[in-house]
């Protein structure tokens, strides 16, 4: 029976046991009457109660009985000591009724008590209070009895409930655990058919069964020890003496099995987490290499332009992006499976490394089949863009080619064929990436076979491979089509050299007629003497020589003109304008070249007939003489003296003279000095009587 069913009968303290005890060491029951009529039942329950704590060793000592009569009737009194041979004959040693300070009829218990003697087992005596000390010492009875003893009913009762509880909770408890610890213990064959019992969870908390326990196991100990708060020596009830083992036998087999069961829960928890990381792990590897392998499967193509490419790395980005959640779940296992692994556990190092290495193995080869994919798709894009801008070159240089160039001036077609050539490098730098690029991306395609997303791609290879080949051969068609290309580099070319030999031409002339210009302002001179006239006559020759080869260069650059006109049918704008501008040219200094010659070669018979007749010469004194001579030198002077003054007559009959009047009077001059040199020699050589004599 626990405290707790009839906890209102024992609040009423209709019996209690103080822990004093007689000299005989048997423990001593109070039972403390009262005005009130007390309810044998309850005092039969209470006392049923109170005889079940002590242990048999105890209770073979015997009980003293106290029956506290002073606020009672002799009735009631009568009828608790007969009802005390029923409930504890064994049990009693002896009785000890104190009786009021109005005494009972003596003759009458006196008598009622001896007759009832054999019969009731136990001796029982009529003792007043202060009379109690002959049979129990004082310090073994109560405060109501005059003693020393201290005794807290509603302490004892409450500790005596937590008592109960604890041993209740405890023990349930400990078979509880046991049960989950045997169950666990029972080996992995069993744990599927003990699922429910490993499962088990206490029904209490063994943190705080064990922490009540210890509290309880504090408390009995310290009232072991101390004193009451009266200073006086106290010593502990029985109960509490059996208390003590009882709370720390139980404590040790909680703690025993408490630590088995934090063993078992932990190797519960890891198996569990053990089972879920499996259970993860499979399904990563099942969508990984399910539907993840599916999508990449049915992702083939490469696209046939930049748009499709695009759409396709669109897609891809998607499928990535699924992907990317089931990485961070791999992420997030390989942890905790490195964590285990750091654990150390033997058991499951195996089992762990193995589903380490099968989950790295399928995420690093769908990883890598994504890699490569964006790649290929990379590779396409690129490949799809070099296409694209090599199409709208070559269409520009269709378009190009396809407008006529008319021959406006030679900066233009100098630019234009300039453009030209640009482009034509640009279609060949194009070309090249293009087939840069498709060979990198068939070598791509190539290795795709070695991935193979768990299928044949021959089929989907060959037509990618298919498309690459055709727009790499239909953009060379394309460049090989427009043969017109050099035509078209041709004959701007010819335009450019057209207009080149028109501007030689055209500056053919302006050099000649530069030259001419100088041969009128700066020929002027016709020497002092015979050797300087010879001088100025070669030189003029050689500068004759310079015009000629001007002239020639101008002819030649002119025919040219006209053999790339008819190549490149047209009309040639220069040639009906400086050709004859390069003849007349030339014909002015023709004739300004013929006179400049003959004045020269008159100068030049002037200054040598002057000279000889000017000089000394006794080796011929005959030809000095010869008068015929000096006629001819006045002549050729006068002759010479007019042609100054005679300007040079153009075909067009337009008149140019020879430098400066200044330089032909000047030149007049030097030659009629010469002249009168020689009329002063012919006089002397008639009248010598003539000739001056020095002074």
């Amino acid at each position: 029976m626990d405290a707790s069913v009839i906890l209102p009968i024992l609040k009423k303290k209709l019996a209690f046991l103080s822990g004093g005890k007689d000299r005989r060491s048997g423990l001593i029951l109070t039972i403390p009457l009262c005005l009130e009529q007390t309810n044998m039942d309850e005092l039969s329950v209470t006392l049923d109660y109170l005889l079940s704590i002590p242990s048999e060793k105890c209770k073979a000592r015997g009980f003293t009985v106290i029956v506290d009569g002073r606020k009672s009737q002799w009735n009631v009194v009568k009828t608790v000591v007969l009802m005390l041979q029923n409930v504890v004959p064994a049990e009693v040693s002896l009785v000890c009724v104190v009786k009021p300070d109005e005494f009972w009829d003596k003759k009458v218990t006196h008598f009622c008590f001896w007759k009832e003697k054999d019969r009731l087992g136990f001796e029982v005596i009529l003792v007043s209070a202060n009379k109690l000390t002959r049979y129990i010492e004082p310090c073994q009875l109560t405060e109501d009895f005059g003693g020393s003893l201290t005794y807290d009913h509603m302490d004892w009762l409450n500790k005596r409930l937590v008592f109960e509880k604890f041993t209740k909770e405890s023990t349930s408890l400990l078979d509880e655990l046991a049960l989950i610890n045997n169950g666990s213990d029972k080996g992995n064959q069993q744990e599927k058919e003990r699922s429910v019992d490993l499962n088990f969870l206490p029904s209490v908390d063994p943190e705080t069964v064990l922490q009540t326990g210890h509290e309880l196991l504090s408390e009995l100990q310290q009232r072991r020890f101390n004193g009451s708060d009266g200073g006086v020596s106290w010593s502990p009830m029985d109960d509490e003496l059996l208390a003590q083992p009882q709370v720390m036998k139980l404590l040790d087999s909680l703690r025993e099995q408490y630590t088995r069961y934090q063993e078992v829960c932990r190797q519960r928890s890891k198996r569990t987490q053990l089972e879920e990381i499996q259970q993860k792990v499979m399904q990563v590897v099942n969508w990984l290499e399910g539907p993840g392998s599916e999508q990449l499967r049915a992702q083939w193509g490469i696209g046939d332009s930049i748009r499709a490419s695009q759409a396709l790395q669109q897609k891809h980005e998607e499928i990535e992006s699924q992907h990317s959640e089931w990485f961070a779940v791999y992420v997030e296992l390989n942890q905790q499976i490195a964590a285990l692994l750091n654990a150390g556990d033997e058991e499951d190092l195996v089992e762990l490394k193995s589903l380490q290495q099968q989950l790295s193995d399928v995420c690093y080869r769908q990883a890598s089949q994504l890699e490569f994919r964006q790649n290929l798709l990379q590779a396409a894009l690129e490949f799809h863009g070099v296409a694209q801008d090599l199409s709208q070159q070559l269409d520009g240089l269709l378009g190009m080619l396809c407008v006529d160039v008319a021959p406006a001036d030679g900066a233009s077609i100098q630019q234009t064929l300039k453009l030209l050539e640009e482009k034509l490098k640009s279609v060949d730098v194009g070309l090249q990436g293009l087939r840069e690029k498709g060979q990198g991306l068939l070598d791509q395609i190539s290795n795709q076979a070695s991935w193979a997303y768990g299928k044949d791609v021959t089929i989907e290879n060959k037509e990618n491979v298919d498309h690459i080949q055709g727009v790499m051969e239909d953009m060379q068609l394309r460049k090989q089509r427009q043969n017109m290309v050099d035509v078209r580099r041709l004959k701007m070319l010819q335009m450019v050299q057209l207009f080149k030999c028109e501007e030689d031409a055209a500056q053919a002339v302006e050099w000649l007629s530069e030259l001419l210009d100088a041969l009128l302002k700066t020929h002027t001179r016709l020497g002092d003497d015979a050797q300087e006239t010879k001088v100025l006559l070669e030189k003029h020759r050689k500068f004759v020589d310079v015009a000629q080869s001007t002239y020639d260069y101008g002819r030649q650059l002119l025919q040219a003109t006209v053999v790339l006109c008819q190549s490149l049918r047209c009309t040639s704008r220069s040639s009906g304008d400086t050709l004859p501008r390069l003849n007349r040219v030339w014909k002015q200094f023709t004739i300004a070249s013929e006179e400049r010659v003959h004045r020269l070669e008159m100068a030049v018979a002037f200054h040598s007939n002057a000279e000889k007749i000017l000089q000394d010469c006794p080796e011929e004194p005959e030809a000095i003489n010869d008068e015929e001579q000096f006629d001819e030198i006045e002549a050729v002077g006068k002759s010479l003296l007019d042609r100054l003054t005679v300007p040079v007559v153009y075909p067009d009959g337009t008149e140019q003279y020879f430098g400066s009047p200044s330089d032909m009077a000047s030149t007049a001059e030097h030659i009629r000095d010469r002249m009168k040199l020689v009329s002063l020699k012919r006089q002397q050589l008639r009248h010598p009587e003539m000739v001056p004599t020095e002074s």
